[in-house]
């Protein structure tokens, strides 16, 4: 039993749908159509060794294994915890609108032209930060202490180039930062591939923790 969700990479086969494949079926997966990712679930897990609890490999240290090659063979494991349950479809959520972002703890050093700007991811991004092009923005003269950044930070470096820090982000910096991605949005993030449009939108912190509350709803319900 397995599912596919993220981007759309044309195989004929349904998103968040849960599909039977019998023994030697195929499944050919072409270019992405609406993203940058696609994710193939199966139901079971996979019965790889485990390194710090997680079957997953870091390719850019080799901690949890090596890229898959062709001709690799990954077991089916047994570790499903409840029966199936019927689809529920793709998330109800906006993929086409701006990211939503809180304030950033240096929001006061900058005006409105984060939010006013039409930006485009570089080509230049990787897991570490999605790094945009635009007009610049004015960078605060003068150098700030470096503290510590989260998933999301959108960071402004005397350049004026904004970067957002991706999944493998370090954990300090010096950038100021205007805003955050909000949690409810980190998906969208990581379906942004080159030269693809970005746009933000403030919102509160109220606002963000509803919408992250409505995002752990859906993912509980499958």
């Amino acid at each position: 039993m397995i599912a596919l969700a993220g981007s759309d990479f044309g195989a004929g086969l349904p998103l968040w749908t849960p599909l039977e494949v019998k023994a030697g079926s195929a499944i050919r997966c072409g270019a992405t159509r609406s993203g940058a990712r696609c994710y193939l679930c199966v139901r079971g897990g996979l019965a790889v060794p485990r390194v710090m609890g997680s079957a997953s490999t870091h390719l850019a240290t080799g901690v949890g294994g090596r890229a898959l090659r062709t001709g690799d063979l990954l077991p089916v494991g047994e570790t499903e915890v409840r029966r199936p349950r019927p689809p529920a479809g793709p998330p109800p959520f906006p993929r086409g609108e701006a990211l939503r972002v809180t304030r950033g703890p240096q929001a006061e050093w900058f005006g409105e032209e984060l939010y006013r700007g039409a930006w485009t991811v570089s080509e230049e991004s990787d897991r570490m930060g999605l790094r945009l092009r635009g007009e610049p923005i004015p960078s605060p003269a003068g150098h700030m202490l470096t503290e510590g950044v989260p998933l999301g930070a959108v960071q402004v470096p005397p350049g004026g180039q904004p970067i957002i820090l991706f999944v493998e982000h370090q954990t300090t910096g010096g950038y100021p930062k205007p805003a955050n991605v909000i949690s409810a949005d980190f998906w969208r993030l990581g379906q942004l591939r080159p030269r693809a449009p970005v746009a933000f939108e403030p919102v509160t912190i109220e606002q963000a923790l509803g919408l992250l509350r409505a995002t752990e709803q859906w993912l509980y319900s499958l």
